[in-house]
């Protein structure tokens, strides 16, 4: 397993792990592809690489990339102020439950610190699975809206 930053041309890798993004209860249908090309959703991909908070890391197993994680400053569904960068993380469904996401998610937080971003939000359903994970690297709840939760991870390992 390799870990390593996204290159330029590469950016359309992005659109694939939003659509894998999509928390999917058991017993739900997936949505159609096109559902990336709202506009709430284009903000994750459009012009990626254009903002200082524009990062991504790449999770790759035998030349193939099985994960993302990438992180920008705007205004979707994690979003706390204009200086904090929103997550979004995701793997293809063969490659879950193995530890690369906890690995994904440790390096962002890392390469952010070095950026020198003092946090980090994301959102999250309440039902995923993953939410253990992001508490378990340091996120906390900041707002719970319906099914989803807003959570808020301090980089330096303490709150303001």
């Amino acid at each position: 397993m390799r870990i390593r930053r996204i290159n330029p041309d590469e950016t359309d890798l992005l659109k694939v792990f939003l659509y894998e993004a999509i928390f999917l209860p058991e017993g739900v249908d997936p949505p159609n592809r096109e559902i990336i090309e709202k506009p709430e959703l284009r903000i994750y991909y459009e012009a990626f690489g254009s903002g200082k908070a524009d990062l991504c890391l790449l999770a790759e197993e035998d030349e193939i990339i099985v994960g993302a994680v990438w992180s920008r400053i705007m205004p979707d569904y994690g979003h706390v102020d204009d200086h904090t960068p929103s997550l979004a993380i995701s793997l293809l469904k063969e490659y879950r439950g193995r530890g690369i996401g906890t690995r994904l998610l440790r390096e962002m937080l890392d390469l952010l610190r070095e950026q020198g971003y003092k946090k980090v939000s994301l959102s999250v359903q309440k039902a995923n699975f993953a939410m253990k994970m992001y508490e378990k690297a340091g996120f906390q709840t900041l707002e719970e809206k319906d099914e989803e939760a807003i959570m808020l991870c301090w980089l330096n390992g303490s709150l303001p």
